[in-house]
């Protein structure tokens, strides 16, 4: 079932996104070659809870994190811990926060230092899919016209995208229906409507689409060791079309 949002509830879900925007822009500050992914999690932690929130995904299904950060061939789900970034790396940073009840999420990837032009151009097409799926979200609307603008788009600069990870819908859970794959036939799927609150996060690889989890149970990468990359905004249907709830 898919939950419309009140305006106070998304006043409230644009407080949590702010949190989260503004955390990204704590971090990006952050990631330099030498640091670790815990100390890089460590001050989004503080950060979160300077502002009143709470980090969403702390404790969520056991993971121990605060933030997902995936590094190089690590797509998604990425635990903290006492790995160094490296000059040339890529990494991937999912944030969660949740205030008053309701979450904010988004992913953004993130070149260490200097990065090759290859990296530079998968990180591009990538956050570029995003944008292209969320021109498709209006009032009346399907579901798929965002998937489907997301595929062609990663698809066309030659990458692949991944099918066994999805966007959804997001509001006093985490994960809420709908799911929303970035791939697909238009004209399928929910209509969209004002009210709805939507994470569309598209999740690219360079090689093939396959990816496998490590043993922790937690750490999704690509088969082939490719690079991959993921870019997450949290959104609300409007009358006439959306607003990024997570940015500032």
């Amino acid at each position: 079932m898919i939950i419309c949002k009140s305006k106070a509830e998304i006043d409230i879900m644009r407080e949590a996104g702010r949190i989260v925007a503004l955390t990204h822009k704590e971090l990006q500050t952050a990631v330099r070659p030498g640091i670790t992914t815990a100390e890089l999690d460590d001050i989004a932690e503080r950060f979160i809870r300077k502002h009143g929130a709470k980090p969403s995904f702390k404790g969520y299904g056991g993971f121990t994190g605060s933030i997902c950060i995936s590094v190089n061939e690590e797509l998604v789900h990425g635990i903290p811990g006492k790995r160094k970034l490296n000059e040339g790396d890529i990494v991937s940073i999912d944030i969660g926060a949740e205030v008053e009840g309701y979450h904010g999420d988004s992913a953004w990837t993130y070149g260490v230092g200097q990065i090759t032009p290859e990296n530079q151009h998968l990180l591009d097409v990538t956050e570029q899919s995003l944008f292209e799926g969320l021109a498709k979200a209006k009032p009346d609307a399907r579901l798929t016209d965002i998937s489907h603008a997301i595929q062609v788009y990663a698809e066309a600069a030659g990458y692949s995208i991944v099918r066994e990870y999805v966007g959804h819908g997001i509001g006093r859970d985490l994960h809420e229906d709908p799911q929303i794959p970035n791939y697909g036939p238009p004209g399928r799927g929910a209509r969209l409507k004002p009210g709805m609150v939507l994470a569309i996060e598209p999740m690219v690889n360079a090689g093939k689409r396959y990816v496998r989890t490590l043993a922790d149970d937690w750490t999704v990468v690509t088969v082939d060791g490719s690079m991959c990359a993921h870019f997450e905004h949290t959104i609300a249907i409007t009358e006439d079309g959306y607003e990024i709830l997570t940015r500032v």
